[in-house]
């Protein structure tokens, strides 16, 4: 079947189904943490109903931490504040006065250190995404939920669509983010504070071995005050990250949930099978903590997809809101992973025969999406979305509930995903 031959009430019914099945799923089941009970109940409440229309349900349980991707903001502030502000103390005690050519040496090489760490650690967990802190946390079991509709012929082809179903905690910079936005001005005070503060210590350690002139002496003398800036930030970044409060996530991401399930729900409300192509609906959990659960899946199933003759692609959706910033996502995590080009490409054709020519291929500049973890695994993968990258005023914090959802976006990304699922089985 072609996409334009697809009846578009099924559409339409999806879309209304979807919106009703959020509030529910908002109001039953509570907040949903990474790896928690109520994410489970989820997968289990969406296991019941795809079992009617899908050839096979599952779960595949893991292992993560929770926090460990995002707590850290807590510990690095706690260290680089008590680096900074302990061996001050120690100067005025005397502490430091016999040791090294002046009493700021120490202190200087200490807080210097601690920002180097710092920063270190922050690249690795946000950057690129390298659980570098989980070996400090206990970890406990999550589940990845996978429904299976097969095709009429041989399966030659196999089409995943996920959604993570797990929500964020809130992140007070975007919360008090309303007629200013604090996001970016606060992580940069919070990046250049750190870096200010190496390359503060390492002008100080080197003045106190070389001739500088006055210059050497204020940063012999004086300069380790400047790190006071960076202690500030970082009290910033303390408060950054609320884990006592989770998003409703109706949009993040309970709309690219419901888009995996409602891609095989269209299909078996309108009589349509598929002619060899294996279509996937897999609902992730962790994705807020880290993408672990995306992480889990392709290490499980890399050999399968790269050495079996099923071709394997994969399409990951993530909110579902803001039209005007509707687009494809060929490079991901912060623009340092390429998602597949190729795919990419066939995606944004797609749309364009739904009747969406506007949409981009874009880049996720900030944070990262699922795609990226297949994409890192070298499973083919990309990404859509609709969400205002500035980022959007729901994002990750309380306002994201069901008032904010937007049907008209919700329905772009079913017609694009039915006319990519159908233009894939097709060529």
């Amino acid at each position: 079947m072609r996409y334009s031959e697809f009846p578009q009430a099924v559409i339409k019914e999806n879309v209304n189904y979807s919106v009703k099945e959020i509030k529910n799923v908002i109001k039953r089941y509570g907040p949903r943490e990474s790896g928690n009970d109520n994410c489970y109940a989820v997968q289990k409440h969406l296991k019941k109903e795809m079992d009617t229309f899908c050839d096979e349900t599952g779960f595949e349980e893991y292992q993560m931490a929770p926090k460990a991707f995002l707590h850290f903001t807590k510990t690095i502030s706690l260290f680089t504040i008590a680096a900074i502000v302990v061996p001050l103390l120690l100067v005025f005690l005397d502490v430091f006065d016999t040791v090294g050519p002046n009493p700021f040496f120490v202190p200087q090489i200490i807080a210097g250190a601690a920002s180097l760490i710092s920063i270190v650690i922050a690249a690795l967990q946000l950057g690129f995404y390298v659980p570098f802190c989980d070996m400090f946390y206990k970890k406990k079991p999550a589940h990845n939920f996978y429904a299976v509709r097969k095709p009429k012929g041989e399966v030659k082809k196999r089409l995943i669509i996920s959604g993570h179903v797990d929500a964020a905690y809130e992140w007070r910079h975007l919360l008090y983010s309303t007629k200013v936005h604090l996001m970016f001005p606060l992580m940069a005070w919070t990046i250049g504070g750190v870096i200010i503060s190496i390359i503060v210590a390492v002008l100080a350690v080197v003045a106190s071995f070389v001739d500088m002139g006055g210059f050497g002496d204020f940063m012999v003398n004086f300069s380790y005050y400047i790190h006071f800036i960076n202690a500030i930030a970082m009290i910033t970044l303390f408060y950054f990250v609320d884990f006592s409060t989770i998003s409703p996530g109706a949009n993040d991401n309970l709309t690219g949930t419901y888009a995996a399930v409602c891609a095989i729900r269209m299909l078996d409300m309108a009589g349509v099978e598929l002619e060899n192509t294996e279509l996937v609906a897999m609902i992730t959990d962790g994705e807020e903590a880290g993408l672990k659960g995306t992480m889990a899946w392709a290490k499980a199933h890399k050999d399968e997809y790269e050495n079996e003759d099923v071709e394997t692609a994969v399409i990951c959706v993530d909110t579902l809101c803001d039209l005007d910033d509707f687009n494809v996502y060929h490079r991901d995590m912060n623009s340092l992973v390429k998602n597949d080009e190729e795919l990419s490409n066939f995606v944004k054709e797609a749309g364009a025969e739904a009747g969406y020519e506007d949409m981009k291929l874009s880049s996720v500049f900030m944070g990262s999406s699922d795609a990226a973890a297949f994409s890192k695994a070298g499973i083919k993968c990309t990404a859509i979305a609709a969400m205002d990258p500035s980022p959007a005023d729901y994002y990750h914090n309380r306002r994201d509930t069901a008032d904010r959802l937007n049907p008209d976006a919700i329905e772009a990304g079913y017609k694009v995903l039915l006319s990519t699922i159908l233009k894939y089985d097709a060529e």
